[in-house]
């Protein structure tokens, strides 16, 4: 049985801030199983690895002998969240909504025990409100409360349209910490102010406020951006093995801490000890080797692991083309930073001219070194870096 120290370092491992510390020992030292927390919009059908950092930390406590509720926001996922939002968002259908929590709630459970986790969905109480309850709800705040946070702030002071239903929204993610009694509540950096509101939701109904755990938002295999579809620079939990392997290899040796720190399984004492040997002469990439199998091993077996592993090897060590690829057809005459965008090599003419000076880029197996050549009319095997192929077809126009 671990002690309090023990069980608060593995609590602290990732977080960004914990809001307050002092309660949460409070609550850790109360030695019952705590009520915690997370609400996810199901806004899109899929969730990928950024989503699991804060999947793994729920994990973690119920390793540690807690109860989780994922709750599913099928009434506030109608709405949209606003939290970073320069714009309104466009709200979604209800069958949108309950087709993607559909998939969500096959997704969580390849990390969450299903045994010891609650699905919720917030309608169940939100739907009852009413109008009335609605008016209660929103007297609790103040205009001024709500332009407290930082996207209402610049969105006023821009003259940007602000819905009324925009500041409903945290009052809502706040009463569903009410509905619940929730100890404890995880989210990341960018559900701050929502988060926090649940707290003083919850001392105007006269309860002992949650705790915010907040976890920071994973870095894209770009090394620059948060992990995101729409920034092209993400990892799938549903992608394939060989996929997935892959594009875990790719990420810097630098990054490689932040993924195993954030998504791993691995106690810190052995991570350190994996920068140790590094360190001392062990190469990185052995030690990425690891991560990679790991995570997919998680969610699809270990036998894929090592198949991806091999197929890996193959394919990149050994510099050997797929097989397999669907020959893209696009006009003769683009340079070639164009070439590679429209193929879905890149996703701007901006980074393939970085990676061509970089000397990452290929055409029939021959180094690229002129940024502003134009590729030969004709077939042809473009290649990025060690992962990303394409074979394409220059046809005149």
């Amino acid at each position: 049985m671990p002690s309090l120290q023990q069980v608060l370092e593995i609590i602290k491992r990732g977080t960004n801030s914990i809001i307050p510390e002092a309660e949460l020992v409070s609550k850790l030292a109360l030695n019952r199983p705590l009520r915690v927390k997370l609400g996810a919009d199901p806004t899109a059908p899929d969730i990928h690895l950024g989503h699991t950092v804060i999947l793994t930390k729920l994990r973690q406590f119920q390793d540690l002998g807690h109860h989780i509720t994922f709750l599913i926001g099928d009434f506030t996922g109608r709405i949209g969240d606003p939290s970073g939002k320069n714009t309104t968002r466009p709200p979604l259908t209800t069958e949108q909504v309950l087709s993607n929590a559909d998939t969500y709630q096959q997704q969580v459970f390849k990390i969450l025990d299903p045994k010891k986790t609650t699905i919720e969905f917030n309608s169940r109480w939100l739907s009852q409100l009413g109008a009335e309850g609605m008016l209660k709800l929103a007297a609790s705040q103040t205009v001024a409360r709500m332009l407290e946070r930082e996207d209402f702030k610049q969105r006023f002071a821009d003259h940007r349209t602000i819905g009324i239903h925009e500041f409903i929204y945290p009052l809502l993610q706040a009463h569903d910490s009410v509905e619940l009694d929730a100890d404890i509540e995880l989210g990341g950096t960018d559900q701050t102010f929502n988060l926090l509101m649940g707290r003083e939701l919850q001392k105007h109904h006269g309860m002992q406020p949650q705790v915010v755990i907040l976890m920071p938002l994973l870095i894209g295999l770009d090394g620059v951006k948060k992990m995101s579809k729409s920034a092209n620079n993400y990892i799938g939990v549903t992608e394939s093995p060989d996929s997935m392997y892959g594009k875990l290899m790719s990420i810097s040796d630098t990054l490689m801490w932040n993924y195993f720190e954030l998504l791993s399984f691995k106690s810190m004492i052995e991570i350190d000890q994996l920068k140790a040997d590094i360190e001392t002469g062990r190469n990185p990439k052995e030690v990425k080797v690891l991560l990679a199998k790991e995570i997919v091993a998680r969610f699809h077996t270990e036998q894929d692991a090592n198949l991806a592993e091999q197929a890996f090897e193959q394919q990149f060590k050994h510099n050997v083309i797929p097989d397999d690829l669907i020959t893209i057809e696009l006009n003769h005459g683009l340079a070639i930073a164009n070439v590679l965008k429209e193929a879905g090599l890149v996703t701007s003419t901006s980074e393939a001219m970085r990676l061509i000076r970089q000397g990452a880029a290929k055409i029939d197996g021959q180094k690229i070194t002129d940024t502003h050549i134009v590729p030969a009319q004709g077939t042809a095997v473009y290649q990025v870096g060690k992962r990303r192929f394409a074979r394409i077809y220059l046809e005149s126009k």
